[in-house]
């Protein structure tokens, strides 16, 4: 029998610990952390149908909320739908409390029904993994699984931060044999919950460079003058004002990610180039601006063009980030700064001083003639893309593009813009310019997948921080459709413009699309391999689920957002494009920037 005390201390230390919201999956194994949990008057539990798609909501939760969030499910396979989310968690370091009930040690490796091998099955995809014992009762297990609990919060927490993982067994009965919910006082009982604090508890502060580190860096960043700051995908919202600091203090511009936080934001975003995508792609242009020095924080950008001018001409690179990971795909030689992104960016800054060109008082800063090349280049290539997408408007012709330029324009401060991966993140990049309003762009690029991207966004809405609007394509939609019952059941809002090319439409611009080699089936298998067209109706899907749908036109489009944003329930707002019409679109847009760029 489950010892009660000890159940209490683990939901406890929980709590005690930061985590204020659990996802509970339906099971009969995982009983006893799911009724502890529902008895604990300060966390909010969520039960959702569907493992798979909690480990998605828990994750955009998370990311919303910018706290652990904890996941409770069953044994067996339940647990291993859980990988998806794990693995995305682990990739953009978001922190996650995997609580997984098991068989007891007895009926391991027996054939017992509902049993796997749980223990690290995450393997190198959390950050730490313990198979608890079991909760016999005695004072030692008690303190000892607490401890367990509060460490497995703070390492979750970072940095990194991450997914960490828990094995629980239990023996039958299933159900405690005593009230649950919090202790009264927090004496030798167990180790049990109580108000006096939480068992483990972690002050960590950030790596920071020493001087003659700080000097060392200082001097290369000084003596350049070529240089750009590439701020990646990231989610430390006091790093905006910081490269707005340091791009001022070397006279670098910032290439700003939509994913970056810098794009977007009341600092100052004088420096910021919201087009990089555009400027980094080969031509005149770039070949007359090629950097001698990259200093990027945050992970590897969107963007396919600057990862390639990283490759194709490489230029010095300086990667910071505090989390000690070597995120930098281009394998360029590489200078890594393992300190904390924010109090570096803001070091340098203040050890470079002001430009010669900038007033010592600081009320007036001119922009480098660099920095000021690169500006313009981008202001150049913004009003191309307006002065475009005015003429594709005015015939009629709906582009994948679209909604987010329209969106840029309509979304209020505090709210959340995600992005389905494959085509809707790259047409983020391209198309959502730069605001002082505190729009949050999101998507999962950890690892890049188009599984669980609605539930990610819904857990994101489940934050209550605002309203949230997710663009998705098609085939993402159809992956993640049960996230809209985790809708239904918590009355949680959001639209989502589900932009629907029948397919896959981001082959079509890549080489599987334009090769004619017969003799390995191309193009001849070409969409039943990677088109997939699959011709359903979502319609009364959505409707079925919960939803409220409905087409969405070029001419409604702005009228259709702007009545949606912020209204009660889940809308599902229907794009409908066509895969080989995008491509010349995307590509007729391209044409437009470069000419415009050209013509300065």
């Amino acid at each position: 029998m489950t010892d009660v005390v000890a159940l209490r201390g683990i939901i406890g230390e929980l709590v005690e610990s930061g985590v204020l919201e659990v996802i509970v999956c339906p099971g009969s194994r995982s009983t006893p952390l799911a009724l502890a949990a529902r008895a604990h008057p300060a966390l909010r539990v969520r039960v959702l149908l569907d493992e798979r798609a909690a480990g998605f909501f828990a994750l955009g939760l998370a990311r919303a909320s910018r706290n652990p969030v904890a996941v409770v499910v069953t044994s067996g396979t339940a647990v291993a739908n859980l990988l998806p989310a794990v693995v995305e968690a682990s990739l953009a370091r978001v922190p996650l409390v995997l609580l997984t009930a098991d068989r007891p040690p007895e009926l391991r490796g027996r054939g017992a029904p509902q049993t796997i091998d749980q223990v690290g099955i995450f393997g190198s995809h959390v950050l730490w993994a313990s198979d608890l014992p079991l909760l016999d009762g005695s004072l030692e297990t008690g303190r000892h699984v607490r401890s367990l609990i509060g460490r497995a919060v703070a390492m979750a927490r970072g940095g990194p931060a991450g997914p960490v993982h828990l094995n629980i067994g239990f023996r039958e009965p299933l159900v405690p044999s005593a009230a649950l919910g919090r202790l009264e006082t927090d004496g030798d009982d167990g180790g049990g919950g109580g108000d006096a604090g939480p068992f483990v508890s972690v002050l960590a502060g950030g790596p920071v460079l020493s001087p003659t580190e700080l000097a060392e860096l200082t001097a290369r960043l000084r003596s350049t003058e070529r240089g750009l700051i590439v701020a990646g995908p990231q989610d430390d919202p006091a790093l905006p004002g910081a490269l707005a600091r340091l791009a001022f203090s070397t006279g670098w511009p910032i290439i700003a990610d939509p994913l970056s936080g810098v794009r977007c934001g009341p600092h100052d975003r004088t420096m910021v180039v919201s087009h990089g995508d555009h400027l980094a792609r080969p031509g005149p242009w770039r070949d007359a601006h090629l950097p001698d020095l990259v200093l990027r924080f945050g992970a590897t950008t969107t963007s396919k063009p600057m990862l390639t001018l990283l490759e194709q001409v490489p230029p010095t690179q300086i990667v910071v980030d505090g989390d000690r990971a070597w995120s930098e795909p281009a394998i360029i030689p590489t200078t890594f700064v393992q300190a904390d992104a924010t109090g570096t960016a803001l070091a340098l800054a203040e050890a470079l001083g002001p430009r010669d060109a900038l007033q010592r008082d600081g009320r007036a800063r001119t922009v480098s003639s660099w920095a000021a090349e690169w500006c313009e280049a981008d202001r150049a290539a913004d009003r191309a893309l307006g002065d475009w997408l005015a003429q594709v408007e005015a015939r009629n012709e709906p582009f994948e593009g679209m909604p987010f330029s329209v969106l840029g324009d309509l979304l209020p401060d505090g709210a959340m813009l995600w992005a389905g991966n494959s085509m809707p993140v790259r047409d983020m990049d391209d198309w959502l310019s730069g605001s002082d309003r505190a729009i949050r762009p999101l998507s999962n690029r950890g690892a890049n997948g188009i599984d669980g991207v609605v539930s990610t966004a819904l857990g994101a809405a489940a934050a209550d921080l605002g309203p949230v609007v997710l663009v998705v394509g098609d085939l993402s939609f159809l992956h993640d459709l049960n996230a809209l019952v985790a809708a239904r059941l918590h009355g949680l809002s959001a639209t989502i413009v589900l932009i629907d090319n029948d397919g896959g439409g981001i082959f079509s611009f890549l080489s599987q699309a334009t090769t004619v080699a017969p003799e390995v089936g191309l193009p001849e298998h070409y969409e039943e391999l990677f088109g997939t067209p699959h011709g359903i109706d979502v319609g009364p899907i959505v409707t079925a689920l919960g939803g409220a749908y409905r087409s969405l036109g070029v001419a409604e489009m702005r009228t259709s957002l702007a009545d949606s944003i912020g209204r009660p329930g889940v809308r599902v707002l229907h794009f409908q494009t066509t895969r080989s019409r995008n491509v010349e679109l995307h590509r007729e847009a391209a044409a437009a920037v470069a000419a415009a760029i050209a013509a300065r």
